[in-house]
């Protein structure tokens, strides 16, 4: 009989969860984004070749502070001295582009400065970094889940870490961010992946896979970043609510059963944008790229050959398994071509490359172009 009561006692509990979670949607009252890293990872770092944190009294402790209320009272009188460094400061010329369904910020300032800040905003919200290369300015972080989609009441709030540990939202996201520099300015991509806990067929077991990408949560982490740069809250909302959408769609072709390519109807600058945007959202990875040239320069691991590849489970690649296979270094080609441009695929000695790989490159490139 005591058990029934608990039984009941529960299932009204986590009624009262749903609908205070419901209620608070409806008014506006929660997040949708709130990301708890499924990985515990080192606390970021500024990449050396970038800046040097150390180098700047803000990040200094105090000499001769031996206690910490010595030390929080020197906080507080540097704050009286200088307000403005207690918030953050604003950086102005951000603005957002938009072609198609592609959005991306546009920062008058270097990449060399921009960067660190990009690696702070993740840090910020909830990630750890899996791994990040200045050089090419890219970087993804560790799948996380939303905690926003949990139920949310006072239940949880009295139990606290007990119901962080028994409740689960069934999804998981990782981020990559690209930032390039064009014509002395900065430009920021961002684009996620989307892993779902789903039940097997049968029923008797769950299983993880790939779902769809959501442009509007990309949109959302723009917004945030550009708060995090120092725009106001609601003019970055408006600014990227109100990009607008491209009318002239261009068309994108790939080329017959005989050949590796892509025709597209737009020129190189926006070509290159959308082969860039595709290789992100496709999870490709991009060791480097040369925009003089129209290369990027990514590796690619075809498990369609017929060799056995040992991938390990969603479990296991999210904790940092290492794929035992071996991919292979390829190069993304984007060419002027008349009033439009042509993408290829060459080799690793810069030769076009037609091979039934090449193929599978240019159909994944293709399915994901925005």
């Amino acid at each position: 009989m005591n058990k029934r009561y608990a039984g009941l006692t529960i299932g009204v509990g986590l009624l009262l969860l749903s609908g205070c979670s419901q209620l608070k949607e409806l008014t506006g009252r929660e997040e949708s984004v709130n990301y708890k890293s499924t990985v515990a990872g080192d606390p970021l770092s500024i990449p050396p070749d970038l800046t040097q944190a150390n180098q700047d009294a803000h990040y200094k402790a105090p000499e001769g502070t031996t206690t910490l209320s010595q030390f929080k009272q020197n906080q507080e009188a540097h704050k009286a001295a200088n307000p403005s460094d207690s918030i953050l400061p604003a950086t102005s010329g951000v603005s957002v582009m938009r072609d198609g369904n592609l959005r991306w910020l546009v920062v008058d300032q270097p990449a060399q400065a921009i960067y660190p800040k990009v690696v702070d905003f993740w840090g910020e919200q909830g990630f750890t970094l899996h791994s990040q290369d200045p050089k090419a300015g890219l970087m993804q972080t560790d799948w996380a889940e939303n905690r926003a989609k949990i139920p949310e009441g006072w239940i949880r709030s009295a139990l606290g870490g007990i119901l962080d540990q028994v409740f689960d939202s069934g999804e998981r996201e990782r981020f990559r961010t690209r930032v390039e520099r064009v014509n002395g300015k900065t430009e920021i991509y961002i684009s996620h992946e989307q892993m779902v806990e789903t039940p097997t067929a049968d029923g008797a077991a769950f299983k993880w896979v790939y779902g769809k990408e959501d442009p509007g949560l990309d949109a959302a982490m723009l917004a945030r970043l550009m708060v995090f740069l120092g725009t106001d809250v609601t003019k970055a909302h408006d600014m990227v609510a109100k990009a607008e959408k491209d009318p002239s769609q261009p068309q994108i072709v790939a080329a017959g059963s005989n050949q590796a390519e892509i025709n597209m109807t737009e020129p190189f600058d926006r070509a290159w944008r959308r082969v860039g945007a595709a290789l992100d959202s496709a999870g490709f990875s991009v060791d480097d790229r040369d925009r003089s040239k129209g290369d990027y320069f990514i590796r690619y691991l075809d498990s369609d050959t017929g060799v056995k590849i040992d991938q390990g489970n969603f479990l296991t690649r999210m904790f940092g398994a290492k794929n035992t296979a071996q991919a292979t270094a390829y190069r993304v080609h984007v060419a002027e071509q008349g009033s439009g441009s042509t993408v290829t695929v060459l080799d690793q000695n810069g030769q076009r490359d037609n091979s039934a790989t090449a193929k599978r490159i240019i159909t994944v490139l293709t399915s994901n172009m925005k």
